[in-house]
């Protein structure tokens, strides 16, 4: 037993120490240009053929709200699955589902210290035909996988955990509601757990995944849309930055200027950038707009991949939809406040609103800019773009338009 316990000893000293200044490249092609180098791992992803399962005892089962109770990650599922790193034992472990868990961290983990830290957001949807889908689950592999690159993180086949998430949710499948209204929220994260003080690569890491379900993540907007606080004082990202990385660190900063906005009652944050006052994201959403161009024909806007907004999934599919309908106009440009103001006072503004998996697509109808209160005529509109987008969006999700090319159907 005592030597079985030095054994022991002697192998966690040896994760939590040994570091090796590798760079490398995965099997798994990455878009990003900007590419920080990181670790190499023995191993160049997890398998989905080495994936274990433990199964929750019966007294482990946790109670499932009515659909009706449901708000956005309150409730949490029986299972979660976690892959370790460990450049001490070649990289990538073997992927395990167990029951739900807390996570046990020494306190210098880099995630606690550093921020080392990502995450996605996905989505289980159960369709009209009772089967489960995930919606382009490989477009928030590959941003994970320029998260990871951004954090110094080892990455990672993409397709190895989506078959790892298809399991977990396979498993946890009674936790889908029963509701085309409502959803179970599939939340990836990665995080650097390496017990050493000192900004760098760390040498060990824990990728894991929960499961919530979820209802609408505007509760209170009603049918009155979202109202935001357009303030140029607070920047979200900037050149150069991590804006288009879906860190935790880009939204922790966010919340004290989201309770603002509340304390005046509003909704969110419309983030701006510039002395020209740019609009980049709205809350956690893209930001669209639809107005009429010079041209006098409508057309739907939203600002360009640029390194200061989130590149959503939500957001290259509604630009995707709109293009194969060759309805308007589409294009991706810088949009500036006084841009807006002056549409708005010729009356060309018709419809703005927020796209992105929790919220889907969310009508805006006032902004404060400033010492101006700017009314958006979104839901005075007779048959108004971002409704049409939303109801093709859920007809996809939820299989009412089946065997989409975008769906990836769990059972």
């Amino acid at each position: 037993m005592v030597h079985l316990r030095r054994k022991i000893i002697s192998l966690a000293s040896v994760i939590n120490q040994q570091q090796q200044n590798v760079r490398w490249s995965s099997s798994l092609k990455v878009k990003d240009e900007n590419s920080v180098p990181h670790v190499s791992p023995k191993r160049d992803s997890f398998k989905y053929a080495d994936l274990s399962v433990r199964f929750a005892n019966p007294h482990e089962l946790r109670p499932k709200p009515a659909t009706n109770q449901l708000s956005f990650g309150k409730h949490f599922t029986d299972h979660m699955l976690k892959i370790h790193y460990y450049e001490a034992l070649g990289g990538w472990q073997a992927p395990e589902i167990m029951p739900f868990e807390n996570i046990v961290l020494h306190p210098a983990a880099k995630v606690l210290h550093y921020a080392v830290e990502l995450f996605e957001g996905m989505k289980a949807y159960r369709g009209v035909d009772g089967k489960i889908r995930l919606f382009r689950p490989e477009l928030n592999m590959e941003r994970m996988n320029n998260s990871a690159v951004r954090s110094g993180l080892p990455v990672f086949r993409g397709d190895e955990l989506i078959k790892c998430l298809t399991r977990l949710i396979n498993i946890d499948q009674e936790w889908v509601p029963h509701s085309t209204s409502s959803s179970l929220y599939v939340r990836p994260t990665y995080i650097g757990i390496e017990p050493t003080l000192g900004v760098g690569v760390t040498d060990s890491a824990l990728l894991y995944a929960i499961l919530t379900p979820v209802g609408s993540y505007f509760a209170n907007s009603g049918h009155n849309g979202v109202s935001l606080l357009a303030d140029p004082k607070y920047i979200r990202a900037w050149p150069g930055g991590c804006g288009n990385s879906k860190l935790g660190s880009n939204y922790g900063p966010t919340i004290q200027v989201q309770q603002e906005a509340a304390d005046k009652g509003l909704h969110q944050v419309l983030w701006l950038y510039g002395e020209d006052h740019q609009l980049t994201e709205v809350g956690t959403m893209n930001i669209f707009m639809v107005y009429i161009n010079d041209d006098g024909k409508k057309e739907l806007i939203t600002p360009p991949l640029n390194g200061l907004i989130l590149p959503g999934v939500v957001r290259n599919s509604l630009l995707a939809i709109s293009r194969e309908w060759n309805q308007y106009d589409v294009s991706e440009r810088t949009i500036t406040m006084a841009e807006v103001i002056q549409l708005l006072s010729e009356n060309r503004v018709l419809e703005m609103f927020g796209a992105g998996t929790a919220c889907v697509v969310s009508p805006i109808s006032y902004i404060q800019f400033i010492d101006q209160g700017l009314h958006i005529p979104t839901l005075e509109q007779p048959e108004p773009i971002h409704e049409m987008l939303k109801k093709h969006l859920l007809d996809i999700q939820y299989g009412v338009i089946p065997d989409h090319p975008w769906s990836l159907t769990v059972q």
